[in-house]
């Protein structure tokens, strides 16, 4: 069950990702929903996103631990 929650973070990251600011709020969702196993895996993902968008490195800081 845990990982449809991951699955479904993932899917609306890239659908709001086009928004800085209603990206961060997403984030910060997951930060509070996700186990910390797959906060890492979260992490790597928004990377990805960071090369195709800059802008939204300014998101990491709520993934700081």
């Amino acid at each position: 069950m845990a990982r449809a929650m991951y699955e479904y973070t993932l899917t609306v990251l890239k659908k709001v990702s086009f928004d800085v600011r209603l990206f961060c709020k997403e984030v910060e969702k997951a930060v509070q929903r996700l186990l910390p196993h797959e906060l890492e895996d979260l992490r790597i993902f928004i990377q990805s996103l960071i090369h195709q968008n800059p802008e939204l490195d300014r998101c990491l800081i709520y993934l700081k631990s």
